[in-house]
């Protein structure tokens, strides 16, 4: 354990070091600094946009939308650099907040469950499926079978062992809770996703690794059964859900990039997930 003083030389040091850095920089091409993004901006998609290069992924909040009430993250400050020479916080999460995966062990049981998600199947092909136009008008929307055909003559085939992403359009809403669930008088959600017979097709046909989607479920919001999560864990195969940006990557010919927290007996779990192509 450091002293004060080790502490206090480390953090010397440090700014030092920084302060040289961003005067190297600044010599070199000149620096445009910016103030950091605002905590109180919780359902931004995280930036870094390039040609060729795109985050999916939402920063994790504590008003990021659950799927139930009770789910919500929470955090508190544990440690900071004031009182502790170093600043540290505690989370409390379920697996499923936020942009995550669905391990087949979520609703498959003896499925493989984070740990044992290997490299080569993290990094596939992607093709985005939209349905954006008929979800403005139908909350309840689905992908089909017709829109998985359609998709193939306009842009050519699935490609085996890739990740199907279905952009809904709602990551629109995802600032409101409420609008982001579609909960109505019932208590029933309403959002959309893929339908059981499209996702029997991928799978049977296409062979494919993954679903995923902008909302909160691969099976749309008024689900009882599940039946998307139970064929496709299943089939071995993992969900990615709460995605963004997916009307910014290419509809054929990207890759996706899941970095999946390997939790120890997780049930799936938070990601950091990129396109590139």
């Amino acid at each position: 354990m450091c002293t004060e003083e080790c502490l206090r030389q480390a953090r010397t040091a440090r700014v030092s070091r920084r302060a040289a850095l961003l005067g190297a920089a600044a010599a070199g091409g000149g620096l445009a600094l910016s103030a950091p993004a605002s905590a109180a901006a919780p359902a931004a998609p995280l930036t870094g946009r390039r040609r060729g290069l795109q985050d999916l992924t939402y920063p994790l909040t504590t008003s990021f939308p659950s799927f139930a009430d009770g789910e919500e993250a929470r955090r508190r400050t544990y440690v900071t650099i004031e009182e502790d020479g170093y600043y540290m916080q505690e989370w409390r999460l379920v697996e499923h907040t936020g942009t995550h995966v669905d391990a087949p062990g979520h609703f498959t049981p003896g499925g493989r469950l984070s740990t044992e998600l290997t490299l080569d199947e993290l990094i596939v092909p992607a093709v985005v499926v939209d349905i954006a136009a008929r979800a403005a008008g139908d909350p309840d929307a689905e992908v089909t079978v017709g829109d998985l055909r359609a998709f193939e003559r306009r842009y050519g085939r699935i490609p085996r062992g890739a990740a199907v992403l279905m952009h809904s359009g709602w990551g629109a809403k995802v600032g409101s809770a409420a609008a982001y669930r579609g909960t109505d008088g019932d208590g029933v959600l309403h959002f959309p996703g893929f339908g059981a017979d499209a996702c029997e097709w991928l799978l049977e046909k296409r062979a494919v690794r993954s679903l995923g989607v902008d909302t909160l479920s691969i099976d749309p919001g008024r689900s009882e059964d599940f039946p998307v999560h139970v064929t496709l864990t299943g089939a071995d195969r993992y969900g990615l859900e709460n995605l963004a940006n997916l009307a910014s990557i290419p509809r054929h010919g990207a890759t996706v990039v899941v970095g999946l927290l390997p939790f120890e007996e997780g049930s799936g779990g938070q990601a950091r997930i990129f396109a590139t192509w």
